[in-house]
């Protein structure tokens, strides 16, 4: 779940932050809650799970829409 939450929240600062996000910090929570040994790479998702949720807000604050393009 670690490694899970890590790459999801990899991918969502890319493409669909706005469901990646969230299910990245879920994966991390229930990962650290469980005493993975992987501690590192479930911060890191719960990290990047949350720059997910702060890139998007950045976004709509910007134009005022939840779609962005490059």
């Amino acid at each position: 779940m670690a490694v899970a939450s890590f790459i999801l929240g990899l991918i969502g600062l890319l493409v669909l932050n706005l469901f990646l996000g969230p299910v990245a910090i879920v994966l991390a929570a229930v990962a650290l809650r469980r005493g993975t040994t992987r501690r590192g790479r479930a911060l890191l998702g719960l990290g990047l799970g949350l720059a997910d949720l702060i890139v998007l807000a950045a976004f709509v604050s910007a134009d005022n829409t939840v779609s962005w393009s490059f």
